[in-house]
């Protein structure tokens, strides 16, 4: 008797702890407009950086051509460390994904400690006109 009671409770604590399986992701925040400039260090995007991590953008800005966005953020040195950006471009927004990480050559190199102003010109299928610029992180 005391056996089919035990396995119910032992079930119970089981489906009780289970984790939902379609956990939506974080919506994505708005990004401050920036008048034009150039940061302290302009980037290339390199998607074969590693111990890749998020990274939100501090602000945005226009460039003359108007399939850029102008990311600015703040990063480590460019001798150690590198940039990777993904678009999702929408009719009203432009939403981005950036990633900072190590350069692969960078790995096994002592780097100094030092943060940089940044920038990162990220493409755009479509002009960005009026769009809003949002990350995902």
């Amino acid at each position: 008797m005391r056996l089919p009671a035990v396995a119910m409770v032992i079930c119970a604590v089981f489906l009780g702890t289970a984790v939902p399986g379609s956990a939506q992701p974080p919506a994505p925040v708005p990004v401050p407009e920036s008048p034009p400039g150039t940061p302290a260090a302009m980037f290339v995007d390199d998607p074969a950086i590693v111990n890749v991590y998020p990274t939100r953008p501090q602000s945005w800005s226009r460039v003359a051509d108007d399939r850029l966005v102008r990311l600015h953020f703040t990063v480590g040195t460019p001798d150690c460390y590198g940039v990777t950006a993904a678009v999702q471009e929408y009719p009203d927004v432009v939403v981005v994904d950036l990633r900072t990480g190590t350069l692969p050559q960078a790995v096994d190199r002592a780097c100094i400690a030092i943060a940089l102003f940044a920038g990162l010109d990220v493409p755009l299928q479509e002009p960005l006109g009026s769009r809003r610029v949002l990350s995902l992180t």
